[in-house]
């Protein structure tokens, strides 16, 4: 086998160095230093991630955006779990930006994202609760004048002999004194903490109303501001009149940036009313020229052609050539919004010596390092505090830090604290997208109905061609998360090939939640159910057949499949599909049962979700992050579509743009696989199966293949005339 694969993803963020400055990580320990977060009176800190305050609170300190996907416990789960505190008295605060808190395989940059909290930090925070243990052990001892070895932690106290007992806060002053063990271990044994389904640290203060969203953030004097933007990508200002949108009660300023015209005022309502007020002329430039159906052509006629080989084994174009009877699909997906439920938001206090931004960021040294450049500031000078994030999906890891950049620039220019907000139409007209995508796949049997060559090509922009990161990322022309979950396929097929074409346009694209693997396994799923139909074969035991080497893989399968009662009597109606899926370091399967009506109106009833994602923090997480990657990947599959006409996205607000109701929820079912590998991610891994198990459990009801998204009515309806 040979393989041409661009940089992935955690070589790319190893090398971005340059995106931060090369920030180091400078300290003596896995853990950090114990000065990088300071620490309140009289607290043990033993290191950079961990606090004990003398009332025996247990204060961990988190180095990753909490975006709903549960980090502000899972994480310190890990510490606690170490440490052997009572995880009652344990809280949570967020990290600001330093070296100590840098993602800890990613290199010299913190970042959230990649499904990599967990993964990432599972080793580094439980030797944190493991080096503070020794300590606390140590100071009892020593207060005991006994050896460690006759005591131990337990529950938020030290034990020794003879029933003595000392609580965490107590002896934090003591412990503080002590040196830090280089070499800390860990304490085995059954897991106290680890597994066990506990409530969320961040639960209460989201229910009573007092956690801070960026769009919380408010300041005396703090002005609001909204940007009017160009119709299309690319475009920019000719000449603006201001005034007006200058008589408008509320209104201070109107200013230009790089974004296109900001208005500022006292508030949301005058601010808004401002910018309707505004006389803009633009020049749109070529952008105005983007149109999804044109598109559509030029990637279909792309499709037909030979690409850049990012896999190839055997010998698939021979095979196919020389196949008796070959079968051809193609499959489409269009542009695809983030959509948080927070609009993006970004509040910057710019000074002559300092600039303090306030913002949910998924990507805090390229961002702080973006604000710094633009206020003329060093790094050092720039704090960045992270508060909740009301969903990122990606959107608020933008390489281009374009949120917080002109947040920057319209507070140099008003010279105010200011908080500029984008509207979510403004983001959905404006934003960044995950790629529109073409696939083109062509494949045959062999004698027992199996796959014996499977030729695929892919078209679709690359998310980082035009970032700084291009060089690090892409290798021989290949983004390889453009081909993820494609050129690594785990089915046995003996003669593979996959391409890859990666045009250009105006319109920016970014990361999306499960990346490429969102749209991969759609296709990959989806031409596996159409080749299973041709061999005459059940879609699920042929996927057994096709996976006997991928132990985890099958697991998952076998699981959804039976969980789900695989194979049994529908209710008049239904239809069952099945797909399965590996993405950052986890295995997903799941079964649909769907229905179709007479005006093509697709209904999900029920949704089985089988998860290996190795070694587990809290069950409940796993689960709660499944059915979101469900409901995400399935409000894609439904509805998702961002379209361009004359280069102006058609799609505004949810109205235009919809998510899935609690009415077209189906029942969701998640069943863990019991492993012992290495901790996955589960903050994507459940969007990409998702959409080919509705595809084929419409075929499997109707007869209809459907092979373009979203499943709208009308796609529905096509797909019913070809079938007829």
């Amino acid at each position: 086998m040979t393989t041409k694969k661009g940089m992935t993803r955690r070589q790319f963020l190893a090398a971005s160095a340059l995106a931060g400055g090369g920030l180091l990580l400078a300290c003596h320990l896995p853990f950090g230093r114990r000065d990088a977060q300071a620490a309140g009176e009289n607290e043990f800190a033993p290191n950079a991630y961990l606090r004990i305050a003398p009332n025996g609170r247990v204060t961990v300190i988190v180095n990753k955006s909490e975006m709903g996907q549960g980090v502000y416990t899972s994480l310190p789960m890990l510490v606690a779990e170490e440490l052997c505190c009572d995880w009652k008295k344990v809280t949570f605060k967020a990290s600001p930006v330093a070296p100590e808190y840098n993602h800890a395989q990613f290199g010299p940059l913190m970042v959230t994202g990649g499904s990599t909290s967990v993964r990432s930090e599972w080793d580094r925070l439980s030797l944190a609760g493991a080096a503070a243990r020794e300590m606390l052990i140590a100071a009892a001892a020593k207060e005991w004048g006994v050896a460690p070895a006759v005591c131990r932690a337990e529950n938020g106290s030290v034990l020794g002999p003879n029933g003595k007992k000392l609580g965490f806060g107590a002896l934090a002053p003591k412990a503080a004194l002590l040196p830090v063990p280089a070499k800390p271990q860990l304490k085995g044994g059954a897991k106290t903490i680890l597994g066990k389904p506990l409530h969320r640290l961040d639960s209460p203060a989201k229910i009573n109303g007092t956690a801070i969203f960026g769009i919380d953030v408010t300041v005396p004097g703090m002005l609001t501001a909204v940007i009017a933007r160009p119709p299309v990508f690319g475009g920019t200002v000719k000449s603006f009149d201001a005034a007006k949108a200058l008589k408008i009660p509320g209104v201070k300023q109107v200013v230009a940036v790089d974004a296109g015209v900001a208005v500022v005022a006292d508030g949301f309502w005058p601010v808004q009313q401002g910018r309707e007020a505004l006389s803009i002329q633009w020049i749109e430039g070529a952008g105005a020229a983007v149109d999804s159906a044109a598109m559509r052509q030029q990637y279909a006629k792309l499709a037909a052609t030979p690409g850049l080989v990012a896999r190839t084994e055997g010998d698939a174009a021979g095979v196919l050539a020389k196949a008796k009877k070959r079968f051809e699909a193609e499959y489409e997906v269009p542009y695809l919004a983030h959509a948080p439920m927070e609009p993006l938001n970004c509040f910057v206090d710019l000074k002559a010596e300092s600039c303090l931004i306030r913002t949910g960021s998924q990507f805090q040294t390229v961002d702080r390092a973006a604000a710094a450049r633009v206020a003329g500031l060093k790094p050092e000078q720039v704090t960045l505090e992270t508060t909740f994030l009301g969903g990122g999906f990606g959107r608020r890891a933008c390489t281009g830090s374009d949120y917080i950049i002109e947040a920057v620039q319209v507070a140099k220019a008003v010279k105010q604290p200011v908080k500029v907000i984008r509207t979510r139409d403004d983001d959905t007209r404006a934003g960044y997208y995950r790629p529109m995508w073409y696939d083109r796949i062509a494949a045959c049997l062999d004698d027992q109905g199996m796959p014996l060559a499977w030729q695929h090509r892919i078209v679709g922009q690359s998310i980082v061609a035009g970032t700084p990161f291009e060089s690090a990322m892409v290798k021989d022309g290949i983004d390889d998360t453009s081909v993820e979950g494609a050129a690594n396929t785990p089915y046995a097929i003996p003669n593979l090939q996959v391409e890859l074409h990666s045009p250009t346009n105006p319109v920016p694209v970014l990361w999306w939640r499960s990346v490429g693997h969102s749209h991969t396994a759609f296709v990959m799923e989806s031409m596996l159910d159409e080749l299973a139909a041709a061999a005459g074969t059940d879609p699920y035991q042929y996927r057994r057949a096709l996976l006997k080497k991928h132990p985890r893989t099958l697991k998952v399968l076998e699981t959804a499949a039976s969980k789900a009662g695989w194979g049994k009597k529908l209710p008049k109606g239904r239809g069952r599909g099945i797909a399965v899926h590996e993405s950052f370091g986890s295995y997903v399967a799941q079964v649909a049962e769907a229905s179709v009506n007479a005006k093509g109106q697709v209904t999900v009833h029920r949704v089985v979700c089988a998860v290996d994602c190795g070694k587990i923090v809290n069950p409940d997480t796993i689960k709660a992050q499944m059915e979101s990657g469900i409901t995400f990947g399935l409000s894609a599959a439904l509805y998702g579509a961002i379209t361009l006409k004359n280069g102006r996205v058609v799609q505004g607000n949810f109205d235009s743009y919809p998510l899935v109701r609690m009415n077209a929820m189906p029942r969701v079912e998640v069943h863990i696989v019991a492993s012992k590998e290495a901790p996955g991610g589960v903050g994507e891994p459940g969007v990409p199966p998702i959409a080919p198990a509705v595809a084929n459990a419409l075929f499997s009801v109707s007869g209809a293949r459907v092979r373009s998204l979203p499943m709208t009515p009308a796609t529905v309806l096509a797909a019913l005339t070809v079938k007829k």
